[in-house]
């Protein structure tokens, strides 16, 4: 997708430095990258402690028959 913004000049140059990227390009594509990445990770830990197992729940048997 095509499209034109302004960026924080300062931001994108240190940005740049950090990673060693070249492009805006590649900068802002691995930035939209990590930023997904990010919220993905942070929504499983938001699910922590809400799932209920059942009682005497064994996820240990369940692996017995697989193979690899």
């Amino acid at each position: 997708m095509r499209t034109n913004i302004v960026l924080n000049d300062l931001l994108m140059e240190e940005a740049m430095k950090l990673t060693n990227i070249k492009t805006k390009k590649e900068l802002i594509n691995l930035a939209l990258k990590e930023l997904v990445e990010n919220y993905k990770r942070k929504n499983l830990i938001e699910l922590k402690g809400t799932i209920k197992f059942i009682e005497g729940y064994d996820y240990k048997s369940m692996r017995e028959g697989r193979t690899k």
